[in-house]
């Protein structure tokens, strides 16, 4: 039976990242060293080529995709932006160790927020609306190679919420420029939404095992 692969590829690092801040919506471009890590992680393990690249709106985001796959046109996807931080935005931990809110926060409730920004659950519910989508779009039409280049929150989520085998978001921590390859397969997707995840990328887990 005919199936479907997907790679989901985390940004390249920012100044943000470097600092350890929680960057959700602010749009922070690539550092320099995240340009270059890029473009030597490309180098030593060039990206699988693919059919349609989506990504989300933000720069570091849409920068990254453009050094990983330079010919192929970018198709913005608004809901697979990073999770709304809210007052949290910018600070580090460290900034909010003594905070009340950012401590209750902490304890993963899904119905949690940090002020002004948005719950895990609202933030689950918009990635995986947007996932769903893609891939029922993308099957539709029968792209058959496609990639997703976003925020490790948003890819950490797809792959706890879709990915067999099943394993908590922790589970899927990803460095930048990395991320994972999916088989979909119409058949289990239609009974439970459900995809394989069967390698990393762009450097295969075999090869890393060596």
């Amino acid at each position: 039976m005919k199936s479907y692969t997907v790679y989901l590829l985390r940004h390249g690092l920012t100044k943000g990242n470097l600092n350890a801040q929680y960057i959700g919506h602010t749009d922070y471009p690539l550092s320099t060293f995240g340009i270059e890590q890029l473009k030597e992680i490309k180098k030593e393990h060039p990206y699988p080529k693919v059919d349609a690249v989506f990504v989300s709106p933000l720069k570091r985001a849409m920068e990254s995709a453009d050094i990983m796959y330079p010919k192929n046109n970018k198709i913005v996807i608004d809901n697979f932006i990073e999770y709304s931080f809210g007052e949290f935005e910018e600070l580090t931990a460290d900034d909010l160790k003594d905070n009340e809110d950012f401590k209750n926060w902490l304890h993963g409730d899904m119905y949690a927020r940090p002020p002004f920004g948005e719950s895990n659950a609202e933030f689950v519910q918009r990635v995986c609306k947007a996932f769903e989508q893609v891939v029922e779009g993308c099957v539709s039409t029968g792209t058959e190679k496609f990639a997703i280049v976003s925020h490790a929150g948003v890819l950490m989520t797809i792959l706890a919420c879709y990915g067999l085998p099943e394993a908590p978001m922790a589970h899927w921590q990803m460095d930048a420029g990395y991320g994972y390859k999916l088989r979909i397969t119409p058949s289990i997707w239609m009974q439970g939404k459900k995809v394989e995840v069967v390698d990393t990328v762009p450097v295969s887990l075999n090869e890393l095992e060596k």
